[in-house]
């Protein structure tokens, strides 16, 4: 039988009464946090042999994977609070060895450097924008203003953080996203907009991802002014459309296909693009390179150019940063280093001062 989580989630009572020899969850970081309907919906199957494929197994901090052990091989990891107790609070080089070495032989990995042989060339580059005086006083405003904000709290709570530091990568794509009455032209458009034109005169074809459907709605109307046609994808599009975007794109339509990361950074093979264009820089680096080998996977002839763009001076060059200390919550687990643990609130206001993050 072959279903997926919507429906496993809608018919949980049904599949609950079954029982399979052997069950495979694919893109299985869909139930990594365990509070979820489809996680406990998930993990009500029986079955005599469990398998989970994932290509992130760990997004965004340690605590993930115990979840994917809790069905794979429950009891494992102990009690969650067990778990977080020993593994994730303590943070210790011992603990983490500990804990590759219990996980390790029930993991099977096939790297991308283990078939670099079969793929074409990946070239990455960032492309640093300097943004205009309005927009850096813009910028520079609602940065102060979080600074404020944060400081009037009494104590600053996590998602009160995220929500500033929101705001402010927002700011850095484009002002439009703030304020949408705002008169304040957006230097990382207009970028945007010269390397489609440089694309299209040069016969390449290129996913565009941002986290941001507001923010693609926004590039959606640039492209529409210029009569430059796309594909089109996010969190409400429908299977069936998202199939047929898939194959138009597929076939030679359009040399543009817009997509939001969440929803499309995954199951989709998109080898008819050789260039990927980040809009806005993501926390965990992973999720943007599961995006971009949408393109630069098994299949793809040519050689694959990705672009990300950074706003100079601001919180993306932050991120960018985090990027190079904190490559891959994965690796760090699995290559045995200790650095698995999510940014914390002083970690994270000190992003919005400017000031250096030690991790």
């Amino acid at each position: 039988m072959v279903t997926s989580y919507g429906l496993l989630l809608s018919e949980e009572k049904l599949f609950a009464e079954l029982e399979f020899a052997t069950t495979v969850l694919d893109e299985a970081h869909v139930i990594k946090n365990y509070a979820t309907k489809t996680s406990k919906a998930t993990m009500q199957l029986k079955s005599g042999f469990r398998m989970a494929l994932t290509g992130t197994p760990l997004q965004n901090h340690l605590g993930e994977i115990w979840n994917l052990f809790n069905f794979i091989n429950p009891g494992l990891l102990g009690s969650l609070n067990y778990f977080n107790d020993t593994f994730v609070k303590s943070g210790n080089e011992q603990s983490k060895k500990h804990l590759k070495k219990m996980i390790a032989p029930f993991i099977l990995r096939r790297t991308k450097t283990a078939v670099l042989d079969e793929l074409p060339p990946k070239t990455e580059i960032v492309r640093k924008i300097q943004l205009s005086d309005e927009e850096t006083a813009f910028y520079e405003a609602l940065r102060r203003q979080a600074l404020e904000n944060l400081s009037n709290a009494e104590e600053a709570k996590h998602i009160q953080v995220l929500a500033e530091i929101t705001k402010l990568r927002q700011a850095s794509c484009n002002p439009l996203l703030i304020d949408p009455n705002i008169n304040i032209s957006s230097s990382k458009l207009s970028t945007f907009l010269d390397i489609v034109d440089e694309l299209i005169e040069s016969k390449h074809r290129a996913l565009v991802f941002s986290q941001f459907v507001s923010h693609l709605a926004i590039v959606r109307k640039a492209l529409d002014k210029k009569g430059i046609k796309y594909q089109y994808l996010d969190g409400s599009t429908s299977q069936a459309e998202r199939e047929r975007s898939v194959k138009r794109f597929q076939s030679g339509e359009n040399e543009l296909f817009l997509i939001s990361l969440k929803a499309g950074g995954l199951g989709l093979n998109l080898t008819a693009a050789d260039y990927v264009i980040h809009l806005d820089p993501w926390w965990n680096p992973a999720v943007e390179d599961q995006a971009s080998d949408r393109a630069h996977r098994i299949g793809q002839q040519r050689p694959v150019t990705i672009y990300r763009l950074v706003a100079e001076n601001t919180i993306e060059e932050k991120i960018i940063q985090l990027h190079h200390n904190k490559r891959d919550l994965a690796e760090q687990l699995l290559e045995g280093s200790d650095m698995a643990a999510r940014l914390s609130v002083n970690e994270m206001i000190e992003l919005i001062r400017g000031g250096a993050i030690g991790v």
